[in-house]
């Protein structure tokens, strides 16, 4: 029987999907409409029982829909015997639990303030202020829900 010898490497996958050009202006003539639609069509889903998992769904893809962020996900790189086996899967998340209570308690109203100010600090700056609205937008999963 031959010996297995496993090593683990865990690397992030650093796909940034479109450029800053393409997701900039991606943002501004269709993100930021859909989004708004998106946004608003997600709480409202959120706020009943039945389309919580749904509306919650919708709130960690704002990213995507808004800027063309692409889904983060870990590479684990192993070798087995001599042969290099890739595997992909999310992060690790918080346990179930606390992000629950996190949402419940804080996550629902305050990610909705945190939206509204991505919301003005893109209106107000007339622009100027994309970079720190596209930082927030992406930050909306993890102020919603804990995600990573």
């Amino acid at each position: 029987m031959a010996e297995t010898h496993t090593e683990n490497t865990v690397v992030y996958d650093y796909n940034k999907g479109p450029g800053c050009l393409v997701r900039g202006l991606w943002f501004i003539f269709i993100g930021l409409w859909l989004g708004g639609i998106w946004s608003v069509i997600a709480w409202i889903l959120t706020i009943t029982i039945i389309g919580m998992p749904l509306g919650l769904w919708m709130l960690n893809r704002i990213p995507q829909v808004m800027t063309l962020k692409p889904v983060r996900t870990v590479s684990t790189v192993s070798v087995v015997n001599g042969v290099p086996v890739i595997t992909h899967r999310n992060p690790k998340q918080v346990f179930f639990l606390w992000r629950a209570l996190y949402f419940i308690l804080i996550g629902w109203w305050f990610s909705l303030i945190w939206l509204m100010l991505a919301w003005l600090i893109t209106g107000f700056t007339l622009g100027l202020g994309l970079p720190l609205a596209f930082w927030m937008f992406d930050r909306v999963p993890g102020i919603t829900t804990l995600q990573r």
